[in-house]
């Protein structure tokens, strides 16, 4: 079982350095499934729109919801999230190398979004990159029983980790 993570600091750091991972992935022909994020100013407000694409070119869905300028809590549109998780579990039939989640949010700390689909990847021997923010780190653990490699945020070191999990599942299989 091959599980690693990736923490940022820097505010979208950790979306742009799994889109260019799943990007460099997908080029060099590993199959890929899972989502990446792409965050878009918006001129409605101080925050961004939040947009995910189903890998490796499925559609997008934009999980974020306005909620006014004044709004302070979560703007996540959990029945757009669970749209996407529903379309990655379908593309789950494709046999794919590696499932990338962009992030192991509040909404998979709360045992909902994308947990199902990691658990059945890695019982299925599927390596899996996910992103993680400080705020569910502990849940993170907690869920992954402490199983999970800590991973650098460098687009070149997670693709050489892509590549050894792939081929170590390979070997395998």
């Amino acid at each position: 079982m091959k599980l690693g993570y990736v923490i940022t600091a820097e505010r979208g750091a950790t979306d742009r350095l799994l889109s260019e991972v799943a990007a460099r992935c997908i080029a060099e022909g590993v199959r890929v499934a899972g989502i990446v994020q792409t965050n878009t100013e918006s001129a409605k407000s101080h925050l961004c729109d939040m947009d995910v694409q189903v890998l490796p070119d499925g559609p997008v869905f934009r999980i974020s919801q306005s909620l006014g300028k004044e709004a302070r809590g979560c703007r996540l549109d959990p029945a757009a999230l669970e749209a996407a998780v529903g379309e990655v579990s379908k593309s789950l039939s494709a046999s794919p190398d590696l499932l990338i989640v962009n992030k192991f949010g509040k909404h998979e700390a709360d045992g909902r979004g994308f947990r199902d689909v990691i658990g059945q990847c890695l019982l299925e021997g599927v390596p899996v990159l996910a992103g993680v923010n400080g705020l569910n780190l502990e849940a993170f653990h907690d869920f992954t029983e402490g199983l999970a490699e800590p991973l650098e945020g460098d687009a070149a070191a997670l693709v050489a980790w892509v590549k050894q999990a792939v081929a170590a599942q390979t070997r395998a299989a």
